[in-house]
């Protein structure tokens, strides 16, 4: 087995935080194989930013999505730029606000699910710099890639000290966010 993870968005999004919190819950806690990768722009705000995760029960032998099976677009440019690479049948997630002009031609060989993520963070969590945390929680529900067990000892793990509640409120506020679109309640 092996799947692939691309978050794609803009410096100050979280986006690599995010990926690295998926590897070490897919790595410590679910006991698999994953590496993460990332490429940024020069600007630490606002430039493209897009990290991969690969996961699989072998050793990795290549560390970079080919089609990946899940992508996590949090921008315009990413929409763009990554939407075409997903395999066909993938999970795409996407920051609904942010991405104002769609393929619906290439959306409709995948599984969408489109939300405001930033404002239902500021709106219901009280902070927007944790959709990135919110977004995951979404994934983990979605996917089932991984447990929400993991993902939240991961993020507990890897957050700033002082700012695990509000870190978790986001989680759990994606876990449950996630169980709806299952449902298709959302």
């Amino acid at each position: 087995m092996r799947k692939e993870v691309l978050i794609g968005g803009f410096g100050g999004q979280g986006v690599i935080l995010a990926s690295v919190i998926l590897g070490r819950a897919i790595a410590v806690y679910e006991g698999l194989y994953a590496v993460q990768t990332q490429a940024y722009g020069p600007e630490s705000r606002g430039g493209a930013s897009r990290s991969e995760v690969v996961i699989s029960d072998e050793p990795i032998d290549y560390p970079k999505a080919l089609a990946p099976d899940y992508a996590i677009l949090l921008s315009q440019e990413a929409y763009n730029k990554y939407l075409p690479l997903v395999k066909e049948g993938g999970i795409i997630i996407l920051e609904k606000d942010l991405i104002p002009h769609r393929n619906s031609e290439l959306e409709k060989k995948l599984k969408v699910y489109a939300l405001p993520f930033t404002e239902i963070a500021e709106e219901e969590v009280g902070l927007s710099l944790t959709m990135n945390i919110l977004v995951l929680g979404f994934f983990a529900k979605v996917s089932g890639i991984v447990s929400e067990e993991s993902i939240k000892k991961a993020v507990l793990d890897s957050v700033p000290r002082g700012t695990e509640a509000i870190n978790t409120r986001a989680l759990e506020k994606g876990f449950e966010l996630g169980e709806k679109a299952l449902k298709g309640q959302i």
